[in-house]
């Protein structure tokens, strides 16, 4: 690797001087996509083209000082801001329902049924914590990118609320006819006696939260890409395990890294202010995730999606099985 690295620093100018060029550096050659333990100079270019469609003197040559050279493609290398406007968009930057501040456009995937683009993240990023009764969100409404909190202004819509699982909290205002009946009765007795008090009547949720999760229409196929950011496409979906290595593309922090560390979770989190909701079958990694990652797949080292990240803590974070948001939504990769 020291000839590698005499040849670069002697030659790196050269090399540049061709226009393709967009990277040179050291590293170990690749034969039909699999890194061999041979030390090359790697030249990266825009667009790798057939030697016989080039001049002679923009070839990059097998070899140089013995040295061997591996011309590897990498498209143009661009600055990569999350929170700026991008169109086409891709997973891993900020994206948010028009009511939120901002969080991360998770993954593309398609309608089980019409085979419809859609853009997929969490229920609280898409529609506004919403569980279909309360006026928080309803399909059509407009999701802008970059979200709101980055500057996203109304005529920035990336796409529409097309549907989501409800997320209901654990504590809820009292529906039923009995139990509204018996709250008028109290709140007149109080009247008598404490005319500035009210009675209202609550109940726990029945049922737990399996997911956050939603999905929207994007404007045009061509507005969305399918890559997710630094990561690249995804390779299929897998079962979380205990002790996996999983990584994520987030509006916020950006790559991050983490394992797993508990399974078939049921976890308390704070939704808003003074709103609670109760989650089951969840999993739990280490610090993975910052305020604005949410949304964010989660996924093995072969970019095999485990889960859709909704929640955390500086000290851990939440996500939900990626097979629960898939068939709730009715979607696939």
């Amino acid at each position: 690797m020291e000839r590698v690295e005499r040849v670069l620093c002697r030659y790196q100018r050269n090399i540049f001087q061709t226009p393709q060029v967009v990277e040179v550096g050291k590293g170990y050659k690749s034969v039909r996509g699999r890194v061999t333990r041979k030390p090359a100079l790697i030249v990266m270019v825009k667009e790798k083209l057939p030697l016989s469609s080039l001049a002679h003197h923009m070839r990059i040559p097998r070899f140089i000082e013995g040295v061997k050279t591996n011309v590897v493609e990498v498209g143009e290398i661009r600055l990569l801001g999350r929170t700026d406007y991008h169109r086409p968009v891709q997973p891993g930057m900020s994206i948010g329902h028009y009511k939120i501040t901002a969080g991360t456009f998770g993954a593309a995937v398609k309608d089980r049924h019409t085979g419809e683009l859609l853009i997929l993240s969490n229920n609280h990023i898409l529609a506004n914590i919403t569980n279909g009764r309360d006026g928080r969100a309803c399909k059509g409404d407009p999701i802008l990118q970059p979200g709101p909190y980055d500057g996203g202004r109304e005529d920035q819509v990336i796409g529409y609320l097309e549907r989501f699982v409800p997320i209901e909290p654990l504590i809820q205002e009292a529906t039923c006819p009995q139990a509204l009946r018996f709250q008028d009765m109290l709140n007149k007795l109080l009247k008598i006696f404490r005319p500035d008090y009210q009675v209202r009547l609550q109940k726990l949720a029945s049922d737990y939260n399996l997911v956050d999760c939603a999905v929207a229409r994007p404007i045009s196929p061509e507005a969305i890409r399918e890559e997710i950011l630094e990561l690249g496409k995804i390779q299929g979906v897998r079962e979380v395990e205990l002790g996996m290595e999983v990584v994520k593309s987030g509006r916020s922090s950006g790559v991050t890294r983490s394992t797993v560390k508990v399974l078939q979770a049921t976890v308390k989190v704070l939704l808003d202010e003074n709103l609670t909701g109760m989650f089951s079958d969840q999993f739990v990694t280490g610090p993975l995730a910052q305020p604005g990652d949410s949304g964010s797949l989660i996924l093995d080292r072969e970019n095999y999606a485990v889960g859709l990240l909704f929640a955390g803590s500086e000290q851990s974070s939440v996500g939900n099985r990626i097979q629960n948001v898939l068939e709730l939504l009715e979607v696939e990769f």
